[in-house]
Formats: C-alpha cells, sequence, structure tokens
C-alpha cells in the first residue's frame, strides 16, 4: 500500500525530528521507571499506578509509530515550491474578516504541522481549503460550525 506523503516546512520537519528524539530517549525512560516503581507496589491487577504507566506507555509507543511514518513520508517544501500569486501550501496569508473588520495572518501547511494556536492551518481544514488558489483581493466564504465566514485575502506572503 502507497503512503501518503507528508509535506512539511524545515521548522516543521525540525519540530517532529525533536519530539521523536524526545519520546524515544526521556519519555521512554520515564515511563520504564513508572511500570518499574508501580510492580514493586506488587499486585498488578489492582494497580492503578500500573495501569496508568502501562497507558501511557501505549501512547507513547503508538505516537513514536506515527512520527516515524511521518518522517519516513516526508517532503520539505522548498522556496520554489511557494508561489507568491496564489494561495498554496507554505503561503502566509493576510486576511481581513469582511464583517468584523479584523485583520490577521495565517500560514498554510500541511495537516502534520497545523497549530492553529500559532497561526499555521491545515491546507485540509475548511478555511485553508477555501483559501488554496485564490489571489489577493479575492474574497472566499467558509462554512465554519458558526456559521458562513468572509474573508478578504490582503496579501500573500513566503513563508521563509
Amino acid at each position: 500500500m502507497l503512503e501518503k506523503e507528508v509535506l512539511l516546512t524545515k521548522e516543521g520537519l525540525s519540530r517532529l525530528e525533536d519530539e521523536l528524539e524526545h519520546l524515544k530517549t526521556v519519555k521512554r525512560r520515564e515511563v520504564a521507571a513508572r511500570i518499574k516503581q508501580a510492580l514493586a507496589f506488587g499486585d498488578i491487577s489492582e494497580n492503578a499506578e500500573y495501569d496508568d504507566a502501562k497507558n501511557e506507555q501505549a501512547f507513547i509507543e503508538g505516537r513514536i509509530i506515527t512520527l516515524e511514518k511521518m518522517l519516513r513520508n516526508a517532503r520539505v517544501i522548498s522556496e520554489e515550491d511557494i508561489q507568491l500569486e496564489s494561495v498554496g501550501l507554505g503561503s502566509r496569508v493576510k486576511l481581513k474578516d469582511l464583517e468584523y473588520e479584523d485583520e490577521f495572518e495565517y500560514v498554510i501547511v500541511s495537516s502534520a504541522e497545523a497549530d492553529p494556536g500559532d497561526a499555521k492551518i491545515s491546507n485540509e481544514s475548511p478555511v485553508g481549503e477555501a483559501l488554496l488558489g485564490k489571489k489577493a483581493g479575492d474574497t472566499v466564504e467558509v462554512e465554519v460550525p458558526a456559521g458562513i465566514v468572509r474573508y478578504q485575502v490582503l496579501a500573500i506572503n513566503g513563508l521563509y
């Protein structure tokens, strides 16, 4: 089965590599120590500390597998990949909310490195998908849980 290519910025690639390294070196050791300590309490059939540590271990191992798969299929977006005439992956887009007159910027990234709190939205999100291919001056309507919002694309800049 072909695995999906994961498009990442240089920063996103570095962040995922750092997370993987932290999980493999620090978190694995911490959880192993917790399991060892919980086993010292005796009967594991009614040992909440043991169950909790084993659940965390399963989560960490699952995340490691996910990260390794993502990194194996990663392609870094280069400056040449970023278009300035229309919105695409890697674009920094300045928008104006036409109802509230607010202005803000988003960077369009893949779902692997989306972080709305850091103004990085996925190209697969409703807003990100609606913006793809738009040019400065275009207006987009996006259906979101709160209803329909209208944005005007004010500017498109490269990520780097």
